[in-house]
């Protein structure tokens, strides 16, 4: 996918646990771990609210487009 999810970056930029965001949005750590990885097919906008204010950043902190193959198969449809 070309949406890339950088929560990982942030994370260590504010030296806090993936469990401790987790339990600081209300989520749990197995779709924590989902965002982390890049394998959420969407994101909540009051969950990215959420993060942001837990790790004290902008949407763009977290996330990022890099366009890539995906994007050919959407422009087929």
């Amino acid at each position: 996918m070309a949406i890339i999810v950088n929560v990982d970056v942030m994370l260590a930029k504010r030296k806090m646990a993936s469990g401790e965001l987790a339990e600081r949005i209300g989520i749990t750590p197995a779709n924590m771990s989902i965002l982390k990885t890049g394998k959420a097919k969407a994101v909540r906008f009051s969950t990215l609210n959420a993060i942001c204010k837990a790790l004290d950043c902008q949407p763009g902190d977290i996330l990022e487009y890099r366009p890539g193959a995906d994007d050919e198969e959407l422009e087929e449809d």
